[in-house]
């Protein structure tokens, strides 16, 4: 019980100082998303072959700590988009991680990145 007491001590006292950070900081809060549509080979027949080819690179995505889902062109076998969202206190880092997917998607060999259209939402939009 008084590990509990003490975590509640500490929070609190967290809190109490993030109050007061803010009301002298103006805090950024940045997001930024991806859509990257992707021309897959051609033995890529079925869903099953497409799929293949698409999880590898949602997974290698997610290694960068982004978050990530095919979400257009479904039910198409050839065809993929992919949607990627980031979000970060820093433009320049955000702007970073997002070409860090461009650079990963685009140079996987089996996959033809057609083209991405990015979004930046800062804290005043």
């Amino acid at each position: 019980m008084a590990s509990r007491d003490r975590w509640t001590e500490r929070r609190s006292r967290r809190t109490g100082r993030a109050a007061l950070g803010a009301a002298r900081y103006r805090e950024h809060v940045y997001t930024g998303t991806a859509l990257f549509d992707v021309l897959l080979p051609d033995d890529s027949n079925s869903l099953k072959a497409k799929r293949a080819y698409v999880r590898p690179v949602v997974a290698a995505l997610r290694k960068l700590d982004v978050a990530v889902a095919e979400v257009g062109d479904q039910e198409l076998h050839r065809r993929s988009q992919l949607g990627v969202a980031a979000v970060s206190g820093d433009s320049g880092h955000l702007t970073e991680v997002l070409d860090a997917c461009e650079r990963l998607v685009a140079g996987r060999p089996e996959l033809e990145l057609l083209s991405v259209r990015r979004r930046r939402y800062g804290a005043d939009d």
